[in-house]
């Protein structure tokens, strides 16, 4: 027996016709910003540690440019952190990074401040202070540091910035009052209980190195209170930019047990130069934004990434080519 299907009226087919084509357009629209061809060349991307977030973020960010921008080759250089990422796109050796917004205010260039040669993209995501321990040590505040071998980070990475300070704040002298070491995440975890009694950490949560160890009690982290804060927010202007918070249970569950840690958090910025090509700014600032549950699969301080919070940059301003983006995708 044949079936028989229902007429479909000219006027009827039209009308859907055109109604894909609507969605066709908004596809390309969010893909392909005002018709244009993708921009191609040459950009280098200053990343951060093997085994952190800023690398993580990284190479999966170039993957996700890829994808928009076929011919747009991106280097990625590793770095010792936000002070080094800061400089190297102020001098012109890095077109974009990620760094923390004290970095950004606090760096200098030949004695001089290098955030009006510097603009915003996007507000990515805040970094957590971490005082890593062993499970067994005696170290339960920052003040019981005092004559501990502790690692604060490479001279150039955020992670030294914030250290010193917070050492500053509870009354010790990183030059005199602890063993300075200048590992960084991608040697503290296996260091400590050996060669380590203490090692700070600033980022993401969680971040790759110490998720390799968190499966078992290998670590417990030393609470940062909001009353240390207070005192690491008097210090200097740029120290405006931290926050008393408490880092998440769900960071690492195996060594949390379930409780939040009192600690000091500050913002990731993703920034470039104010001279940067605003049309490359604008089909990048959209790729950022557009993979952020992608890319939140493997990094999960991504997903935090959002475009009603993307613009606040301080203290940079937006650079125009991400300007531009912002107020095409306003309501």
């Amino acid at each position: 027996m044949s079936k028989v299907f229902p007429r479909i009226s000219r006027r009827r087919a039209l009308q859907g016709a055109a109604a894909g084509f609507v969605v066709l357009g908004l596809l390309l629209w969010w893909l392909l910003p005002l018709g244009e061809e993708p921009p191609g060349g040459t950009i280098t991307f200053s990343t951060g540690t093997r085994a952190g977030v800023y690398q993580e973020y990284g190479r999966r960010l170039s993957k996700e440019l890829a994808k928009d921008m076929p011919e747009l080759k991106v280097r990625l250089e590793d770095s010792a952190g936000s002070q080094e990422n800061v400089r190297r796109v102020a001098t012109g050796e890095a077109d974009f990074t990620i760094a923390a917004a004290d970095a950004v205010e606090s760096v200098t260039v030949d004695g001089r401040p290098v955030t009006d040669q510097l603009r915003g993209v996007a507000r990515l995501y805040d970094d957590y202070v971490q005082l890593v321990v062993p499970p067994d040590s005696d170290i339960r505040s920052v003040a019981d540091l005092k004559g501990k071998r502790v690692a604060i980070g490479k001279p150039d990475s955020g992670v030294r910035l914030i250290a010193d300070r917070v050492l500053k704040a509870a009354n010790l002298d990183p030059e005199k009052d602890i063993i300075a070491r200048s590992d960084g995440i991608d040697t503290g975890p296996k260091l400590l209980g050996k060669e380590l009694d203490a090692f700070f950490w600033s980022s993401g949560v969680p971040t790759p190195g110490l998720r390799e160890i968190a499966k078992a009690p290998a670590f417990r982290f030393v609470p940062i209170s909001a009353a240390l804060v207070a005192k690491v927010q008097d210090q200097e202007d740029s120290a405006h930019f931290y926050r008393a918070t408490n880092m998440p249970e769900s960071a690492y569950p195996a060594v949390q047990n379930g409780a939040t840690v009192p600690t000091m958090a500050v913002s990731n910025l993703l920034i470039t130069r104010k001279d940067m090509d605003p049309r490359l700014t604008e089909w990048l600032t959209r790729t950022v934004l557009k993979s952020r549950d992608e890319i939140g699969h493997h990094v999960h301080s991504a997903q935090l990434v959002d475009v009603r919070t993307a613009i606040y940059t301080d203290p940079l301003e937006l650079h125009e080519g991400a300007r531009r983006y912002y107020r095409s995708v306003k309501p």
